[in-house]
């Protein structure tokens, strides 16, 4: 039996360019923790006058999701802790990965969810109950890729917006928190 070379050569480019494109397709489940480190700002409105107090800032927090080969997604937990102010949130994010190299990929990212159990230091702001508001968060970083293991790190800047926070009295309060930050995500 004589083979026609021409029908092997389109076979296995047709296999070839298939296992290319399922290759794309690929999605990976992730679970991770995160750490950082920077400041939180409570920007204070009362009766036309306006002050903002600062303090350093950590975080902690877990994050699910799922990478794809473009964007990212996941549900974050936070906890801030402050000198004046402790708080916890609750996020969406959405990241979407730029050209980079095969060990380091940047990426950009936006997210939206709600701050709530606030707990205040008395010392500072009497009888002040904040309330649960919407929060905003911004995130530029990069990932690095660890080959051979399950694991990816990612380093990244992010500022957290949380308008209204406390708003009775003629009194309105902001908050603002950005940090740097560490990522560990295991992908199963």
């Amino acid at each position: 039996m004589k083979l026609n070379y021409k029908s092997i050569l389109t076979a296995a480019t047709v296999m070839v360019a298939a296992a290319n494109a399922n290759a794309g397709m690929v999605m990976d489940w992730y679970a991770g923790a995160t750490a950082g480190y920077g400041s939180m700002a409570m920007v204070v409105d009362d009766n036309n006058h306006s002050h903002t107090s600062d303090h350093s800032a950590q975080s902690y927090g877990a994050v699910v999701g799922v990478d794809l080969p473009v964007v990212r997604f996941e549900a974050e937990y936070d906890y801030l802790d402050s000198k004046r102010v402790d708080m916890q949130t609750l996020m969406g994010n959405a990241y979407v990965k730029l050209p980079g190299l095969v060990v380091v990929n940047p990426y950009i990212g936006v997210g939206v969810g709600m701050m709530f159990d606030a707990s205040v230091d008395s010392k500072y702001y009497l009888d002040i109950k904040f309330d649960t508001a919407i929060a905003y968060q911004g995130m530029l970083g990069a990932t690095l890729n660890i080959p051979a293991l399950p694991f990816k790190i990612d380093i990244e800047g992010r500022a957290l917006f949380i308008p209204e926070i406390y708003s009775k009295n003629n009194i309105e309060i902001d908050g603002l928190q950005y940090d740097a930050r560490i990522k560990l995500r295991y992908v199963f």
